[in-house]
Formats: C-alpha cells, structure tokens, sequence
C-alpha cells in the first residue's frame, strides 16, 4: 500500500514539475525553411499571438530583425546558442527573454528543425538595469559617474594615436551655496550648471558628474584652438546667472587640462585615464590660484607645486605657535586730498624652511584646514594694539582694516571675541573696518543679525573685491554697509571695459551713500581717472607697498 502511494505521489510531483517548467517556458519549433511548426501555450500568453498567426509563418516575421539575423547564423553554422534577447510581443511592447539555440534531426525523415526555448526574465532584466544605473549614473544630473567613465575609456574601440584630452571642472566656492542656502538649493544649482555644460560640448564628447562641484569632459583629438573655444564657452555658460526661487547667483568655475594617448595599451587603460585625471586635478587649483573663472593646462612642474602645497601645508598648522606670522600695512588715500586716512593690514608668513610664503599660497590652506578662525583671531588682536600705539604716537588714521574671511564671519563667537579684544586695546570701535567679501553675505538673515551687532559695537563693514561675487542692490540696501571696494580686476581693465563697471560701482555707492576704495591703483592713469569719477580713496603701488608697521609713520608725515 505505501509502495503504490510512494509511486502515485512521485508521478504527482514529475507532473507539477513538468507542468511548472511548461508554465515558465516558452517553446518554438521551425524548420530549415526558418516555417514555424510548433509552439507552446506560454509563448502564446507572452506575445499575445494566437495560434493561427503564428503555425506556418516565417520566424523573421514575427522576431526582431537583430534577433532573427542571429537564429539564421546559428542555422547556417548549425551551432547550439544561448544568449539573453530583447523580444517584441504583438502590441509593440518588449519584454526580455533568456533563449537557448538547438539545430535538430528527425531521425524518421532525417528533416532538420530547429527548436528555441525561451525563458521570460524581464523583471531580473529591469533589476539588472537599475542596479547598472545605481552603478554608473548620477541620480541628481542623470550624467555618467567615474565609475561609467572608467567602462567608458576601457570599451572603446580607438586607435593607439587617439589623444583624449580631460577637462577638470570644479565650481569656485560652491560650498559657500550648500551652507548658506542649503543642499535643495546646491542641488537646483548643479542640475542647471549640467544642462548648461551639456549644451556647451559636442554630441562626441562625453561628460560625467566627477563627485561633488566637479564634472569631468572628454574631449578626442581637439586641436588647442579647439579646446580654447570649448573653455571659454563652458566658463561663459556657468557665468550665467542661475535664478532659484527668490535667489540669484553669479558663479564662476575652474578648470584644468590634461592630455595623453590612453588606447596605446589595453591593459594601461585606466591607469593612463586615472593619471590624466590627477593631472587635470592639479592644473584645476593652479588655474584656482590665478583667480575666479580661469582654466590652466598641466605641465610637468606643477608636480613639485603640488609637493610645496603638502609641504605647507604641514608647516602652517604651526607657524602661529612658532610666531612666523606678521603684519604689513598698506595705506589707503584720500584721491581728493592726496593723504592717508586709513591702513589696511595684510597677513605674511617667514617659515623656518620654507622662507618666505606668498598669501595666495598659504592663506587658501587656512582657510580649507579651519586655521584662519584662530590666526584671524590674533590679526585683530594685532591690529588693534597697533592702531593703539600709533594713537599715544600721535598718529591719528581714521581707521585699520582687516579682512575677515567667511569661515571667521560665521564663528558664533566672532563678535564676542571682537568685543572683548577692542576692550583690552582699549581702541574706540569705530577706528576698526571689517572687510568682508560678497560670499560671506549669502546666508543673508544671518549675516544681516551679525553686520548689525558688529554696528551696534560701531565697527565699520567694507565689502571687499566688490563686483567679483553674489551680491545684489536689494540685499545692500538691506544691511550697514560702511564702504565698497572695487576689486582690482576692474582698475587693471579700465582701458577696455572696465571703465562701465567702475563707474556703475561708483554713481551705485554713492546713492547708498557708501565710501568708494579703489584697490590696485597701479600708474598716474587710473589715478587721474578715478579723480575724475570722483571715487574717495584708493590704495595700490602707485601710492605705496605694503609696508612695516614703523614705516606707516614716515609715510603719514611725508603725505600730509
């Protein structure tokens, strides 16, 4: 009894399984002649023929045209075939199939057939796909990843002498947006500046989202000309302005170029690709160093400048402690009067091995490391028991300025610690300006709170490099601004544009009452110029360099 139940039970499970796999698998019979002799009812369900539209029709009448030259040259070859097919179903539609390949003998009438199994694997083929897009796509631009950039170079097919050009570019002080508008608006940002990149390049070219504010393009044998154009166009397609919700802001990027021969060994691909990225990498913060919205090409030196950056890296951690850091003083001039009102301060640094430091070199690293909060802190220390010498000296300059970078600005502490290093110089506020540049107004509620504590204590506000950053009349208007200085990008220019922005800043500065300092006044021209557009005061080597603190004196008695 339990061997005859044994056996109907076995019977019962060979037919669900026999069933089950004829349930999930279709099944198509054609002869030598590619006529359809025979198929199963799940291929039916699935492509949604019938019957009668299919026995006796041609196979290349109802499969792709990609999929039916492949079934014709396994015929041909008489070869056994497995591979995974996009299908098309009667209404249009695709589906995805795994499809075995078998040529088959009637050993009765020695006829050759040919049987196709399929087996339906659209939704692994959609898992497949999502997980390659989580691989190789970024979700916020929709533009490859490195990760594509890598497959990219390595499923080329090009020639050894193809040379691939990479083009670095990082946004300038895109994290200033993040913290001061927040990530929603930083993401609005890049999802525009994308686009605009996407339109800049040709359809050849490809571009990927590199991490972050960085985007990298790949550009194949462009000649210099070539890629001047591209560079000049993409930085004029991020200077755009890019208006979000209420906001608008001016951005600029960096860029930086390298170029190598990567196809001249398979196997050197990626190493080759990853080197030419790191070049790119270092040309982008020279062309940083050079200024906003510039592009620099890598040359072999910019190595050992890399290696003086680490250097320094290492050594300004300390050079406060080790008392390397000075002041020099800079005069400011009444372009009326021809007489110093004012000084700016301005930091150097003498390192034990590295000897003199220039501040574009050093000054950024603080920045980046957080040192400027505490070395910023020392500055007004400084500055302010010197304005206090000067005064029991009998020098009586209107006021020191000290420029406060952004970082220093946003310490909670900022105007605290100010309060009580003016009380122990004993220096009256109002002898002291703080300069501070447009970047650092774009939290604007928050700055507006601390530029009125800081007038409330009654130091003066200067916005410093007027014109290069984000700033807007209506936020102005809004906050106790002192002074605006036109950076001196625009007094190098006054002999081709210029001369239009100088002189909006100007006739703008004085409608909101504010005082007008020209930087970088260099020859008699921009002085005589600046006279006549009536701006108030200015500084630059025309008038004199930054100098100790024991010269300002004699300075001061010989312009008076």
């Amino acid at each position: 009894m339990n061997e005859t139940s044994n056996k109907t039970d076995q019977k019962k499970f060979q037919y669900e399984i026999e069933k089950m796999i004829n349930d999930l698998t279709m099944i198509i019979v054609f002869n030598h002649q590619g006529i359809i002799q025979y198929v199963n009812t799940r291929f039916i369900e699935v492509t949604q023929y019938t019957q009668e539209e299919l026995l006796g029709q041609a196979f290349t009448d109802i499969f792709t045209d990609d999929f039916s030259t492949m079934v014709k040259q396994a015929a041909n070859n008489k070869q056994k075939w497995t591979d995974d097919i996009r299908q098309q179903k009667k209404d249009g539609t695709h589906y995805w199939v795994e499809a075995n390949f078998s040529p088959i003998i009637d050993n009765a009438t020695e006829n050759e057939y040919y049987v196709l199994i399929q087996r339906e694997i659209t939704e692994r083929k959609k898992h497949e796909q999502m997980m390659e897009r989580l691989a190789y796509i970024d979700p916020l631009t929709n533009f490859p990843n490195r990760n594509y950039m890598k497959k990219w170079i390595m499923d080329k097919q090009d020639a050894a002498d193809t040379e691939i050009t990479i083009l670095f570019i990082d946004i300038d002080r895109f994290k200033a947006i993040n913290d001061n508008f927040g990530h929603d608006i930083g993401d609005q940002v890049l999802i525009t500046l994308a686009k605009r990149l996407k339109k800049s390049i040709h359809k050849e070219a490809f571009i990927c989202r590199y991490g972050g504010e960085e985007f990298i393009i790949l550009l194949q044998n462009q000649s210099k000309h070539e890629k001047n154009l591209l560079l000049n166009a993409i930085l004029h397609a991020i200077r755009e302005p890019v208006r979000i919700d209420y906001h608008e802001l001016l951005l600029t990027a960096s860029i930086g170029i390298s170029s190598g021969y990567p196809f001249q060994k398979d196997s050197e691909r990626i190493a080759v690709l990853e080197d030419l990225v790191k070049k790119a990498d270092i040309a982008m913060y020279h062309a940083k160093k050079q200024g906003i919205s510039n592009y620099h090409f890598h040359s072999s030196n910019q190595i050992r400048e890399m290696e003086r950056t680490y250097q320094i890296e290492l050594e300004v951690r300390d050079a406060l402690e080790r008392n390397e850091f000075s002041l020099v003083y800079q005069p400011l001039i009444n372009l009326k009067t021809n007489k110093i009102v004012g000084v700016e301060s301005l930091l150097r640094w003498d390192n034990r091995l590295l000897g003199k430091v220039s501040p574009m070199e050093f000054i950024p690293i603080l920045e980046e490391t957080g040192l400027i909060v505490p070395v910023g802190k020392w500055i007004l220390h400084s500055v302010c028991h010197q304005m206090m010498s000067w005064q029991q000296q009998g020098l009586f300059l209107q006021r020191v300025s000290v420029n406060v970078s952004p970082l220093q600005f946003r310490d909670p502490h900022f105007v605290s610690n100010l309060k009580e290093i003016l009380h122990e110089a004993r220096l009256d506020a109002p002898y002291l300006e703080l300069e501070i540049t447009e970047g650092t107004l774009l939290d604007i509620e928050n700055s507006a709170k601390k530029l009125h504590d800081l007038k409330e204590l009654g130091v003066k506000v200067s916005i410093d490099d007027f014109g290069t950053g984000y700033s807007s009349l209506s936020y102005l208007k809004q906050l106790p601004i002192d002074t605006l200085k036109i950076d001196k990008s625009f007094i190098d220019d006054l002999d081709r544009d210029g001369k239009i922005i100088v002189n909006t800043i100007i006739s703008m500065g004085k409608n909101l009452q504010f005082r007008i300092i020209a930087e970088g006044i260099e020859n008699s021209d921009q002085f005589k110029y600046l006279q006549q557009q009536q701006c108030h005061e200015g500084q630059g080597y025309f008038f004199s360099r930054p100098v100790e603190s024991d010269r300002i004196e004699e300075l001061y008695h010989s312009l008076q």
